[in-house]
């Protein structure tokens, strides 16, 4: 007797195929990221040695690879890896979403004390860090605004960020920033490390959840270490 497959069932199997993917490539997506940003808050955390050492690590960064690569070749790989993987992380978010919209038509009430604080700002907090990626990238990489005076284009990347940071609204941005990344990198930790296969015990899932904890404070945590030290004066021109 000849056995069919209902297209239903082939159409849902790819479906759940495509979604394993597309969650796949977000973790991996968002590993890269928070990979990128620690090294990025090392790096920041270079201007409590003062403007020698910080504007010498800044001109490392491009003197990197060469005479193999040419000048700021690394850091244009990185730039450009960062970027496919930005763009990567966005559009499997976007696409998860719109199919979790799509399977549930109807609208209904998520009880608030099962879900975390961070994994209810997942959306805005994302838009937030994406919006501000792009007004830093302005600020210190490719226009150079200084906020303090409005001149663009400085070669001094310490007195850059000595400025930025002694304007007291910038910090304030960049501090609310930082939240959004913080609760960013928690919940977007443990679910990496959930579709990665590493959650399936209830020990695994609390390690994975303190792991969250740990890179979010960490991270989020040292990028704010040095605007506020800016702003207090302990780090100054």
């Amino acid at each position: 007797m000849a056995t069919t497959t209902r297209p239903s069932l082939v159409k849902g199997s790819r479906s759940t195929r495509s979604t394993i993917a597309l969650k796949l490539l977000m973790a991996v997506s968002g590993l890269l990221f928070i990979a990128f940003v620690l090294g990025h808050m090392y790096g920041n955390l270079k201007a409590f040695a003062g403007e020698e050492a910080f504007n010498h690590y800044a001109e490392h960064l491009r003197e990197i690879g060469e005479p193999l690569l040419p000048h700021e070749g690394f850091l244009w790989i990185m730039r450009i890896g960062l970027i496919a993987a930005v763009v990567i992380h966005v559009a499997c978010a976007v696409a998860l979403w719109r199919r979790a919209a799509a399977a549930r038509p109807v609208k209904y009430a998520v009880k608030r004390s099962t879900t975390s604080l961070s994994s209810r700002t997942m959306r805005w907090g994302g838009l937030t860090i994406l919006v501000f990626v792009v007004w830093h990238l302005l600020n210190f990489t490719i226009v150079k605004i200084n906020p303090s005076n409005g001149d663009t284009g400085g070669d001094n990347p310490y007195a850059l960020l000595v400025d930025t940071f002694d304007v007291w609204w910038m910090t304030i941005i960049y501090l609310i920033a930082m939240v959004a990344l913080g609760f960013h990198l928690h919940h977007g930790t443990f679910s990496s490390l959930q579709t990665l296969g590493l959650t399936n015990s209830a020990t695994s899932r609390a390690r994975a959840r303190a792991t969250g904890w740990i890179v979010a404070i960490v991270i989020a945590g040292g990028f704010s270490l040095v605007p506020l030290s800016v702003l207090v004066g302990i780090i100054e021109k």
